[in-house]
């Protein structure tokens, strides 16, 4: 398979101005959020493209007109892009006056892997001999609450997917996170929502088809997590700081083994946001108090709030730290539990060496 490149970008929460809502503890810059793409299109359409993909929360909350908007733009680029719906852009079950439905979704986006989908999945072939699955993780439980998980009849799709494509390359997108990127993300209550809440189903049958390859979102962060052979790539939003996006270049060298070259690129500054990585920061930091207070006081950490609030300044911008990838903490000044459990959040070392692999590096893939 000769090399080839392709990029990803991720939670762009399109908005069109009128339809921006207002939360003084809204996370989302969503007011930067077509000037960025905007930006981000531009910057690729100098490279040598073969597709593009966007897992998930495409839009600000289901909007049709935020739909009509991004799937007119995407249909315009010059290479095939391939999207996935994430929580936000099917929050309810069945439309209404705000928000598009699930059975909506496909009908937007036939241009971008929904030509023959199966439900709100889909296979495509990328190129010979390589597929892609888009997988929908969004789902209702009996009382309209969405969750984040593979229905059964999902993953025996899957399964024969996988059978049917033995012997050749297969890598799959889903929204949710497939692998652990924070410590303990499954048990903590903050972290918790973030991952597939099946998760060890879903890798189990990743595993014995030996797929290496999960393209996830949802999480607003740069990073790349390992387990086995298994690698879930996850990349930040587009409205968050740090801006950011990944190109990609898969290649074998002269002895046929595979690598995944991996570049993150960020938006620093977009017209009337000239600052914005300074601005988008800070707009994370200020949000920041009452998510750093739940972190400390709940498991398992369990401080008191006396104990825990002298603490929050110092973390004012560790989620923004943790969304730039690669980051290294010290909180030499923390009680000893609170140092640990914060440090623990690290990039990880591998043989005394700092494992710096969230943004720049280059995977070796297995056969």
């Amino acid at each position: 398979m000769d090399a080839f490149r392709f990029a990803i970008v991720s939670d762009l929460h399109i908005a069109l101005p009128h339809t921006i809502w207002e939360s003084p503890q809204r996370f989302h810059l969503v007011e930067v959020s077509i000037p960025v793409l905007e930006t981000i299109l531009d910057r690729l359409s100098r490279l040598d493209l073969e597709f593009l993909l966007i897992p998930g929360d495409l839009t600000q909350h289901g909007e049709p007109e935020n739909h009509r908007w991004l799937a007119k733009r995407l249909g315009e680029l010059p290479y095939p892009v391939y999207v996935i719906p994430g929580n936000h852009d099917i929050p309810v079950a069945v439309a209404n006056d705000h928000s598009i439905g699930m059975g909506d979704f496909a009908d937007y986006y036939r241009h971008c892997g929904y030509g023959q989908p199966q439900g709100l999945d889909y296979t495509v072939e990328l190129r010979r001999g390589l597929h892609l699955i888009g997988l929908n993780s969004n789902h209702f439980d009996g009382e309209g609450k969405q969750v984040g998980r593979l229905l059964a009849s999902q993953l025996e799709w899957l399964d024969e997917q996988l059978q049917q494509r033995r012997g050749e390359e297969v890598w799959l997108m889903v929204h949710h996170n497939v692998i652990e990127h924070l410590p303990g993300q499954a048990e903590n209550g903050l972290g918790r929502r973030y991952m597939l809440e099946n998760a060890p189903q879903l890798r189990g049958v990743l595993r014995s088809h030996g797929v290496q390859l999960v393209f996830t979102g949802h999480l607003h962060v740069q990073d790349i997590a390992r387990e086995g052979r298994l690698y879930d790539i996850t990349t930040g939003s587009t409205v968050s700081y740090p801006h950011p996006y990944r190109v990609l270049e898969y290649r074998r060298d002269c002895r046929g083994q595979g690598w995944l070259q991996i570049e993150s690129g960020r938006v620093e500054g977009v017209e009337n946001w000239e600052n914005l990585a300074q601005l988008s920061r800070d707009w994370m930091g200020d949000r920041a108090y009452p998510f750093m207070l739940r972190l400390l006081t709940d498991a398992p950490l369990h401080l008191s709030r006396e104990a825990a609030e002298p603490l929050i300044p110092s973390l004012r911008y560790f989620w923004a730290n943790i969304a730039d990838g690669d980051a290294q903490f010290d909180f030499a000044h923390f009680p000893v539990q609170p140092r640990r459990f914060f440090e623990s959040f690290s990039a990880m070392a591998e043989e005394g060496h700092l494992a710096l692999i969230d943004n720049h590096i280059a995977l070796k893939l297995n056969g």
